[in-house]
């Protein structure tokens, strides 16, 4: 027995009739949304918010006769938008059902809440470069924090005995040594090295920073100077002074940093604030994880004490070219005066290439010139990371128009000894002490 309603069309999908005109849609309490006003009844399954039974509020195209099918996109009040499939009747489209043509009682569809959105590319950029600079940022501090706890602080200078008053800025005292710590054989012949045993100072310079730029001052290893009272640093035991001159690379030989340390105090009336010493291994090796050094070399010269071989003019020195140009002195005339010179050119050269934002900020190169050189560098106890990048900065400046370089001034000699020209160094170091600019000269 067929209880729909007279003109409709049996058991199908949708309402109405065969007409071709639309009517009215008909209520269906269970499929009511509460809260929502109704329109045209349907059940709905959508990604919208809430799915479920719905509404669909749309325009519907209606296609075919009798059981045709139609079909439309609608908006569920708010809720989905979406593809109303609904069984339909007449040719007519409906206005307000969801559902196409002539007849139906309900419609099924599935709404997909809401237009596809395109992403925020934009967004996403700043937060992918948000999370790049965080990473950078971590791993560069964690580079930092890593090299400050690889740092050998080995030299105490609270052992140094009256000691000068402390004057404005800092002072470093910065030393090259020949030791050969670490080295294998094949290095140490690569390197023209030798295989003495123990170590000695290659290069010693005071370096100053202050308000009035740095001053950076080479200390010749064969300066006459006079080794005065100290505490040795391993017996604790009081050296008496006994007036005895000599060079100054010989109170390294004799007690290690801190007689030199007491030495360059004694001898000058400057107070040292930090220690530095790099041996031949690290030197070299800084040189080579920066990718060289460029350099320009006035005047053509050969060592092969050193392995010095350099023709004139602007090139770029690896490890090995750096250790044997910073070591050459019997290809001079002027013996070690001309070879601090070219310890203070290619130091200086060094500082302004490693001493810059691409290398500091750069974990990836940062990491690789610092472990090169933190197998042979010693500080003293109370250097910070923070200070030794200072001194880098400072040794930067000294090329950069800032700051001065010059060689302990001279009066002359005795034997093979430098002397100073005491008048001279009393006013230099009153001017550092002073943080004055440095009007003073050196040889």
């Amino acid at each position: 027995m067929n209880d729909w309603p007279e003109g409709s069309n049996g058991d199908r999908y949708g309402r109405g009739s065969g007409g071709t005109q639309p009517e009215g849609a008909r209520a269906m309490p269970h499929a009511r949304r509460r809260g929502v006003p109704q329109q045209t009844p349907g059940y709905v399954q959508g990604a919208g918010p809430v799915p479920g039974y719905g509404n669909g509020n749309g325009n519907g195209n209606g296609n075919g006769n009798g059981n045709g099918n139609g079909y439309g996109y609608g908006n569920r009040d708010g809720y989905n938008t979406g593809q109303v499939y609904s069984g339909g009747g007449g040719g007519v489209p409906r206005q307000n059902g969801g559902a196409g043509g002539g007849g139906g009682d309900f419609g099924y569809g599935y709404g997909s809440g809401g237009s596809p959105q395109a992403p925020d590319w934009r967004k996403r950029i700043k937060v992918g470069a948000l999370a790049l600079v965080v990473t950078l940022l971590a791993v560069t501090i964690g580079t930092y924090f890593w090299a400050g706890s690889q740092l050998k602080r080995e030299v105490d200078l609270s052992k140094v005995i009256e000691r000068p008053n402390q004057g404005e800025g800092t002072n470093y005292l910065i030393v090259g040594s020949d030791s050969r710590e670490g080295m294998s054989d094949e290095e140490k012949k690569k390197l023209h090295t030798g295989s003495a045993e123990g170590k000695r100072t290659d290069s010693m310079m005071i370096l100053h920073t202050g308000s009035n730029g740095p001053t950076l001052i080479s200390l010749p290893r064969d300066s006459n100077v006079t080794i005065p009272s100290f505490k040795g640093s391993e017996s604790g035991k009081l050296f008496p002074n006994t007036g005895r001159q000599t060079k100054l690379n010989a109170a390294y030989a004799e007690d290690g940093p801190e007689l030199l340390v007491r030495t360059v105090e004694y001898n000058t009336g400057l107070r040292i604030d930090h220690y530095v010493e790099i041996g031949f291994a690290g030197f070299a090796n800084v040189v080579d994880a920066i990718g060289g050094v460029d350099l320009d070399i006035p005047k053509a010269f050969k060592d092969e004490k050193s392995g010095a071989d350099f023709q004139a003019g602007e090139q770029t020195l690896n490890g090995e070219q750096a250790l044997a140009f910073v070591r050459t002195r019997y290809a001079f005339a002027g013996s070690d005066l001309d070879r601090t010179k070219n310890q203070q050119k290619f130091l200086a050269a060094l500082a302004s290439q490693t001493a810059t934002p691409s290398t500091i900020i750069n974990p990836f190169k940062l990491y690789p010139t610092m472990s090169a050189g933190l197998d042979t560098l010693i500080v003293d106890k109370d250097m910070s990371l923070w200070s030794l990048g200072s001194m880098f900065f400072a040794m930067k400046g000294v090329t950069g128009g800032d700051g001065t370089s010059m060689n302990m001034p001279i009066s002359g000699s005795t034997g093979s000894n430098l002397v100073w020209d005491r008048a001279k160094v009393t006013e230099l170091v009153k001017q550092l002490n002073n943080d004055e600019k440095v009007t003073v000269t050196g040889n």
